[in-house]
């Protein structure tokens, strides 16, 4: 309560919801713009799974990030607990950041999305991703067909992974955020716990390693963060869908999976800035993806 009243006259405050299609670079925007890597990000569509807060406090404002999944059509119970997340985010959105990728504008700014971003009474951003690699002449061209299709509130040209204007649009949003209380210290950056962010490094490593459709019927599940040891002792499962795809995941001799413990534990030593000792196994649940109880015992929904 303290720190809601010691919030300055005129300050600014509220949840920016970030949403757009899958490989639309989310993640990598949503990091840009906290100033710190919350999110993880590959190559590979569909990589977030829940969504992640992310915190950023001026002396101005407190803007209060929230990556989503992708915006995709449900294929199975995961995709619709994935979809859930972002229609309760939304819920709950002062600003709606949506993301457009500049080289594939008709399949990032489709009919879909401009459903998904219109009808709101909240102001819409939205942000051409990836503006880098098309040029001056087309990004221009799909700034205006942007604003004809969805007349957002501000429409800005960026690049996440150059960070090329990411200050402008971070400028651009606290502006636009309504008049509120500073509801987190200066020093918080996110809600979630440090045994998620364990969870989502160890997956990135499997997104990163693994290939064509493995990784997506995979899910990481901490079951112990032992921190009353000299190294902080994790024991994860990684959990996949068949027997077939538990012996790709362990590899010939235990080599794959020491691999993605080798790096995973890295990252996780890098995130927590204290020596670990992972211990990763490989569980076996048939067919996670499209069962309710086998869902909320791994956290979704």
């Amino acid at each position: 309560m303290d720190q809601l009243l010691n919030a300055p006259e005129g300050f600014r405050s509220g949840h920016i919801v970030v949403l757009g299609r899958p490989n639309t670079g989310k993640s990598t925007l949503f990091n840009a713009l906290v100033g710190e890597r919350l999110s993880i990000a590959t190559d590979k569509p569909q990589t977030t799974r829940k969504s992640i807060l992310g915190i950023f406090t001026t002396e101005k404002a407190q803007m209060m990030f929230l990556d989503t999944p992708g915006l995709l059509d449900p294929a199975y119970r995961l995709h619709e607990l994935m979809r859930n997340e972002i229609d309760t985010a939304l819920e709950g959105a002062d600003i709606i950041l949506c993301l457009a990728d500049a080289s594939d504008l008709d399949r990032t700014f489709d009919s879909e999305v401009i459903k998904a971003v219109s009808g709101h009474a909240i102001p819409v951003v939205v942000a051409l991703n990836k503006c880098d690699l098309v040029p001056e002449e087309q990004a221009a061209s799909s700034l205006d067909r942007i604003l004809d299709l969805a007349s957002p509130r501000h429409v800005l040209a960026v690049s996440a992974l150059a960070g090329t204007d990411v200050i402008k649009l971070r400028e651009r949003l606290e502006e636009t955020l309504p008049l509120g209380p500073r509801f987190y210290p200066e020093d918080v950056l996110t809600e979630q716990p440090e045994r998620f962010f364990c969870e989502e490094l160890i997956r990135e490593e499997i997104f990163n390693r693994l290939r064509q459709e493995l990784p997506y019927a995979i899910a990481v599940q901490v079951e112990s963060f032992d921190e009353d040891r000299k190294k902080i002792y994790i024991k994860a499962n990684v959990i996949v869908e068949r027997n077939s795809q538990k012996g790709i995941v362990i590899g010939k001799g235990g080599r794959t999976l020491r691999d993605i413990g080798k790096n995973a534990r890295g990252r996780i030593e890098k995130f927590l800035q204290h020596p670990v000792y992972l211990d990763l196994h490989v569980k076996v649940i048939q067919n996670w993806r499209k069962k309710d109880t086998a869902l909320r015992n791994l956290g979704y929904g």
